[in-house]
Formats: structure tokens, sequence, C-alpha cells
């Protein structure tokens, strides 16, 4: 005799990929940036993530605030992977808005949890690693990173999966990584700094980070060159504020029209920044081969 057949078996369907985004900037910073017609770094970097990977749900913190709560190591083993913004902070200031910042990307990286850090985020996974930044002896990189060469580790890596090996990034920055931390390996290059993206690994975590914006479209750079124009006209970048006015207002402009020739020709900006895939490749792959894969690992995938 033969038994009958049991109901079929209910299929649990997987919970959607969770994302962290760390906001870098002080409440000051993120207010004087929309009030310069720019996107809160953090909004930005959820926008470019759920546009990447559209079943994902993205949670924001603001480790830099005071007073706020943040999330312990039980939560970020929840995350299938945390992205870490810019900032107008310095490292090496010190303070409360520093140290909690430090202080959380270590947790992340004591959780497991893929870390991608852009700018800011690669310097602070450095000293969270043990490692150093400094001001830049060279001075303030802005607009774009020239001249990034991908190093024999960064030709193979899969951050760089189907970029060139020489090309162009938005980038603002005045700080570098000084002293690597232990686990390092660098990616990327150029004239301005020795580490302009780098694969951290501590204690069994892994990070990546870049010390350019593949996340940011032009129109943020422009609202950053308005937002600290007087240093600029200072450090010698700009003459004055009617300069700073036409270079932000090109910037939009391609923003809008990225095959406007006669602009691109202007400032130099190749179509490793004006296609928005080639640029964000390094974000793309990161979802492809450390959240993805750890999240499959972890049994949610």
């Amino acid at each position: 005799m033969k038994g009958q057949a049991g109901p079929p078996a209910t299929r649990v369907p997987m919970p959607a990929p969770h994302l962290l985004v760390m906001e870098g900037n002080s409440p000051e910073t993120r207010a004087q940036h929309i009030a310069a017609g720019g996107t809160m770094a953090s909004q930005g970097y959820a926008s470019l993530l759920q546009e990447l990977l559209p079943s994902a749900t993205i949670d924001i913190c603001f480790p830099g605030d005071a007073g706020v709560n943040l999330p312990d190591r039980a939560t970020l083993e929840g995350y299938d992977g945390v992205a870490i913004t810019g900032s107008g902070l310095h490292v090496y200031d010190g303070g409360p808005a520093v140290t909690q910042q430090i202080d959380l990307a270590r947790a992340v990286l004591a959780a497991g949890t893929p870390i991608f850090g852009s700018c800011w985020g690669l310097q602070v996974l450095t000293v969270a690693a043990g490692g150093s930044v400094r001001k830049n002896p060279k001075g303030r990189e802005l607009g774009f990173g020239r001249g990034i060469s991908l190093t024999e580790a960064g030709r193979k890596h899969p951050m760089y999966a189907g970029k060139h090996g020489v090309f162009n990034a938005p980038t603002v920055h005045l700080d570098e990584v000084e002293t690597v931390a232990p686990g390092t390996t660098v990616l990327a290059t150029n004239a301005v700094s020795d580490v302009q993206s780098a694969e951290i690994r501590c204690n069994g975590a892994v990070a990546w980070g870049v010390q350019y914006h593949p996340e940011y479209p032009l129109r943020e750079i422009a609202a950053i060159v308005r937002r600290i124009g007087p240093r600029l006209i200072g450090e010698g970048f700009f003459l004055d504020d009617a300069d700073i006015q036409t270079f932000a207002g090109d910037l939009d402009t391609l923003d809008r029209n990225p095959a406007d020739k006669r602009l691109a020709w202007r400032h130099g900006i190749s179509k490793n920044v004006l296609d928005k895939r080639l640029r964000v490749g390094e974000v793309a792959n990161w979802l492809e081969f450390q959240v993805l894969p750890t999240r499959v690992k972890r049994g949610r995938g």
C-alpha cells in the first residue's frame, strides 16, 4: 500500500537584502550642503544602492551626531553590507563626531559584515584597522582624480572588474592615508595620493575603500564647490566667486547632458566619469562580489 503524499512543502521566502549607510557629515555640514544645492551624502548613497539592488531595504545612521544611538554588533551582523559616505570632517581633529564613527567602523569589522568606504570612509576604515591619516602635503585633490592607476593587485581585484586600468573619478579631499593598516592591499594610486583605493582585511572581515567618490554625480561636486568656495579661492583653485559659479554651472549642465562634448572637452572629463555604469562600477562590484556572497554564506540568500 502506497503512503499518501503530504501537503507540498512551503518555501520560506528569504528576507530582502538589508544595507546600512553611515553618514559621515555633521548636521551643520549636511545643512550647508543642501543649501548649496546638493543632496545629503547618505541619501545620495542610499539612492544609488537602491538603484543597483532594487530589492534591498536601506537604513541610514548618523554616527557623527551628538547623542545618537548606534547599532550594536548583533544589529550590525543583521546587515548584509555597510557603506560609509564622504565627510567634511578630519580624522586628526578627533572629538566625538570622529571617534564615534571610528568606533562604529570597528564594530562593523568585528561583525564581519562587508563594508565599503568612499573618501572619508576609506580614512575611517584605515584608522579603525590600525593605520593613520594626515593632511595631504600635496594639497587638495578637487573635482576629478586624474590618472588613477590600478596596481598589479588592483588589476586582478574584483572591485575593478570591468574598469579601465587607468581612469579619472569624481573627487574632493584634503586628507589621505598616511600609514596603511595591517592587512591592507593597495589597489590604486595616482600622483596626488599613494593610496587611491585599498582592501583592508581585519580579523576575518573584508573592507573595500576608495579615496574618490564613485557614488557622486557631477552635480554633487558642483554643490561641494559652491559650499566650500571661499576655501578654494584661498587655495588658488578659483579666482573669485564668479569663477566658482561658472565651473559649478558647467558641471550641472554636464550632469543633465553628459553628451555635451564642448564642456567635457573643456574640463577634461572622460567617459569613465560621464558613463554612470563605469563611474559606479566599484560600488556595483562590491554588491556583487562581497555583499551578495556573504549574504548566501549567512543563509539569507
